[in-house]
């Protein structure tokens, strides 16, 4: 999001960092831009239906004010973010700090501790938890991630249970 673009600026570059330390190529990350967070679920809903991406990160920042603002709008961006994901079966990363004070975001934002490098590595094991879940198939696309291959008979463990 542009609203609190310096933050937001901080939470991608430690995202695209952590995409970058899992092996996603550089020309299979791309970014686009909207106004402020609430726009984030149908933005996110654009680019699943679009079949063009494998995980989607959101990134924003929202901060308490003095009215009820920040709660709507926490509740509203969080849900949709997720509806996005249950109904596209896009992986759909929830990356929005939702803070009390500029103090919280910067602590949460910068250094050893920002959280985009967590959503990152997070879209690329839901994406390959995705391709695994539903069967890679002949001519799936390689994710970015290196070959999509389906999983052999042989190479599956019987012991183990879901997805682990």
């Amino acid at each position: 999001t542009r609203w609190n673009d310096e933050h937001v600026t901080n939470l991608v570059k430690g995202a695209r960092d952590a995409l970058k330390e899992c092996n996603v190529k550089e020309e299979n990350i791309f970014e686009t831009e909207v106004p402020g967070s609430f726009e984030l679920p149908l933005a996110a809903r654009f680019l699943a239906l679009s079949g063009t991406v494998d995980a989607i990160i959101c990134a924003g920042v929202l901060i308490k004010g003095d009215t009820m603002h920040f709660e709507y709008i926490c509740d509203t961006v969080t849900s949709g973010i997720m509806s996005v994901g249950l109904q596209t079966s896009v992986p759909c990363v929830l990356g929005v700090l939702t803070c009390l004070n500029e103090d919280q975001v910067i602590a949460r934002s910068t250094g050893d501790n920002n959280h985009g490098s967590d959503w990152g590595k997070t879209a690329v094991e839901m994406a390959l938890l995705r391709s695994e879940a539903l069967g890679a198939k002949k001519g799936m696309s390689k994710m970015g991630f290196g070959s999509a291959e389906p999983v052999k008979e042989s190479e599956v463990k019987k012991d183990r249970v879901g997805f682990f």
